[in-house]
């Protein structure tokens, strides 16, 4: 008992500790990351391009630094010190070189909330950069000179990234840095670099103006901080309130698909029984019809057929957007070719429609995916071409492939989609404006149904209008897909 309790204790013993130092990493490195963007990609994604942005500005800085260094030297004639002339070339070098090592680390981060990330590189470039106009600073005159501001501009560039208490802290660091270096300038415990020809006298040594100049650069970093910030406070809100309405749309189309879903096997167990009844009366189990019944029960019996395989459509894309994966096996594109082709052939048979399967592989390779869902799209696209190709029409299926994937066309000489409707063929509920409202029945849900299957698979679709096969009359529609291995 006495060994076991010691087991247990050591146990809760290795767990607080590795609890603690998780907590303490956490404190470590996750201050900086607002809990709400650990899984944001669009957070991250605007800090890499802020910190890139930075980095190739900064190249540029150093370009205009070399430019302002020998501009002041040989056209507006200040006069720089030897030394100061050598500083300041030495500083553009190690800003440029500590550039290049942001640029290349930056390569390496990944937006992980608790290690080193994009946040962090955006608050290491503010260091080197204040930094270094500390000693730019202090090679150019110290107060009599206004490159201080400079460091306003990454002030207000840190205030948009960095949370308020961070940024408020580097505000205090360099405004006490500023302030000592012109203490100590002023009572000559350093020295003091001055330009000749920027100003007429040595302004350092005047105490109105140094205690001006120092009241002044504070407020301006700290007004700025505090404008800056303010605005990114009122932007990471709104961010934080879309992404919340993200997620409640996201949980509302859940209940709305699960509502549907509800819905439809309702309004399908009336129409299933309906269709029962007219094969019982059309195989004349109840007795003899004459043809005008027959007729138009026939036609009755296409509409059931219709009105079950709608509702069969709106229950598979329901349940399919219900599930985040889907279930993968090896699917033969041929295979589920010829099966949903002679499916169609009896009614395209009855139409006159010529339909021919063409495969150009050289190489044959299976794909994976979700069979019932591939063969839902591309049976709603053999569907539409047998029903928008008209009498005596064709419809060409012609499978393709290379290293990457399969290539898939079903190419038909029909009715064709007006050039202007294009950008809406993919919609839900949307139907063509050629379509005669009275001869095809349909109410627009069967591309949006493909679109979103082959978008499951990471494939694309696209479509031709007119169509390889096309004439002036008839002008057809050819859709192509690409699935990838």
């Amino acid at each position: 008992m006495d060994n076991q309790a010691n087991l247990i204790e050591n146990v809760n013993v290795s767990s607080l500790t590795k609890k603690y130092f998780i907590i303490k990493h956490k404190m470590k490195l996750g201050n900086l990351v607002p809990e709400w963007t650990h899984h944001y990609d669009e957070f991250w994604q605007a800090i890499r391009r802020r910190n890139l942005w930075l980095i190739k500005l900064r190249y540029g800085a150093v370009l205009l630094l070399l430019v302002f260094i020998n501009f002041v030297q040989f056209v507006l004639r200040f006069d720089l010190s030897s030394y100061q002339y050598n500083a300041l070339l030495i500083l553009s070098g190690i800003i440029l070189l500590y550039n290049i090592f942001l640029h290349w680390i930056r390569r390496f981060l990944k937006p992980q909330p608790y290690g080193f990330n994009p946040l962090h590189l955006s608050l290491l470039q503010m260091l080197f950069d204040l930094t270094a106009l500390v000693f730019l600073f202090r090679f150019t005159g110290g107060a009599e000179t206004p490159i201080c501001f400079i460091s306003v501009f990454h002030i207000v560039i840190g205030s948009l990234i960095l949370p308020g208490f961070v940024i408020y802290s580097i505000a205090g660091l360099v405004v006490i840095t500023f302030s000592l270096l012109i203490y100590f300038e002023y009572y000559s415990q350093i020295t003091h670099y001055h330009i000749s020809g920027l100003a007429s006298t040595h302004l350092v040594y005047q105490s109105n103006y140094v205690l001006l100049f120092v009241m002044i650069f504070s407020f301006v970093i700290f007004t700025s901080v505090l404008i800056a910030n303010w605005i990114a406070k009122q932007l990471y809100k709104r961010e934080q309130q879309l992404y919340k309405s993200i997620d409640d749309l996201n949980a509302a189309e859940i209940q709305k698909q699960k509502y549907i879903v509800g819905i439809i096997h309702e309004i399908k167990t009336p129409i299933a029984a309906i269709q029962s009844y007219l094969d019982l009366v059309l195989q004349k189990f109840v007795g003899p019809l004459n043809e005008k019944v027959e007729e138009k029960l026939e036609r009755a019996k296409i509409r059931t057929d219709e009105a079950i395989r709608l509702t069969n459509n709106i229950l598979k894309i329901s349940r399919m957007k219900l599930q985040d994966e889907i279930i993968k096996e090896e699917i033969d594109i041929k295979q589920v070719v010829d099966s949903l082709v002679s499916n169609a052939v009896e009614l395209a048979r009855q139409k006159d429609i010529a339909i021919t399967v063409d495969d150009h592989r050289s190489i044959f390779k299976n794909f994976n995916g979700d069979k019932f869902l591939i063969e839902i799209a591309i049976s709603n696209l053999i569907g539409n071409a047998v029903k928008y190709v008209g009498s005596e029409g064709s419809i060409v299926i012609s499978i393709d492939g290379n290293d990457n994937g399969i290539l898939l066309k079903i190419c038909d000489n029909g009715i064709g989609i007006p050039q202007k409707e294009k950008d809406k063929i993919f919609t839900q509920f949307y139907r063509a404006s050629n379509i005669p409202l009275n001869s095809f029945e349909g109410v627009g849900l069967g591309l949006s149904v493909v679109k979103e299957v082959i978008d499951k698979h990471n494939g694309t679709i696209s479509f031709e209008s007119p169509s390889s096969l096309g004439s002036k009359e008839r002008p057809g529609t050819c859709f192509i897909i690409f699935f990838p291995y």
